[in-house]
């Protein structure tokens, strides 16, 4: 099976390409997504992260109050990597047992969607290729300002704490340009899946070719002994 990483900057578009594969049914593995069920309420990671940050962090109902969190962690890089240590293990676990459950199920690509996938580097050596989605410097800003109901101050300082997205682009292996509208953007992500796909096909032949090769050498092999 093959693992294509997505990532990108905060508010750059990262959901959006996201929903797009799905809809045209790529199997996606999406971080995020686990990184809110590892802190669900009695999980380890949030009985971690209540045990570091306490109890002003949660809401009523026991839940983290992300927005309250994210202004404590984007303002104190030693409390950022303190939450990363709280939840980054957990998460991976969540990651591994997510792609194993589609490697069960015979798919022979997967996309995992990650927002720290160079800041982390995990996985990486294990990908087929990296995506990085991106769009314009002030269209990061005012969407994430909106979004997130942010100040400029605030929406700078959490765009500033991640890798800049140029440095991004230049590492990852293709790009999916978010600036434009969102028939563009599906446009090239339809693109993308062609090549995911192609690129999984010719992996399927070649393991099966190897297969082919092995099976006919032990065939060989146990003749020979049979007539000897």
């Amino acid at each position: 099976m093959l693992i294509f990483g997505l990532t990108g900057g905060i508010a750059s578009g990262k959901s959006t390409v996201s929903r797009i594969l799905e809809e045209l049914g790529c199997p996606v593995v999406d971080a995020d997504v686990l990184a809110r069920r590892v802190v669900e309420p009695g999980r380890p990671a949030w009985r971690a992260i209540v045990g570091h940050f306490r109890d002003e962090i949660l809401q009523e109902d026991g839940t983290i109050n992300r927005e309250r969190l994210g202004s404590i962690v984007f303002d104190d890089e030693s409390k950022r990597k303190t939450l990363n240590r709280c939840t980054h293990p957990y998460i991976r676990r969540e990651v591994l047992w997510e792609l194993a459950k589609h490697f069960s199920k015979g798919s022979s690509y997967v996309v995992l969607v990650s927002p720290l996938l160079f800041e982390t580097k995990y996985a990486l050596h294990y990908m087929r290729q990296t995506i990085v989605v991106s769009c314009t410097d002030s269209q990061q800003l005012s969407r994430l300002m909106a979004r997130d109901r942010l100040s400029k101050e605030e929406a700078v300082k959490r765009i500033e704490a991640q890798i800049p997205l140029s440095c991004k682009i230049s590492w990852a292996d293709v790009e999916i340009d978010n600036s434009g509208s969102r028939l563009e953007t599906r446009g090239q992500v339809q693109h993308l899946v062609e090549n995911m796909k192609r690129l999984s096909h010719c992996r399927l032949i070649l393991f099966r070719t190897l297969i082919a090769v092995f099976a006919s050498f032990m065939f060989v092999v146990f003749s020979f002994f049979a007539v000897s």
